[in-house]
């Protein structure tokens, strides 16, 4: 479930901050996904045990 963002104003820079980190998140998570689809592809089990994990420990 998405995260809402507070009905107060924030400052111009928290809310820069905010939507950069999500969209550093979101890219990160999106690199992870194609690689433990490459190490299923690939059956390396060892690889995909790394990235799963990497993936888990994101949130």
């Amino acid at each position: 479930m998405e995260k809402q963002l507070p009905r107060t104003p924030l400052e111009p820079e928290v809310t820069a901050e905010m939507v950069l980190d999500k969209a550093i998140r979101d890219f990160r998570k999106e690199k992870l996904e194609k690689a433990i689809d490459h190490s299923l592809k690939t059956r390396n089990k060892e690889e995909f045990i790394r990235l799963t994990e990497e993936l888990k420990n994101m949130n």
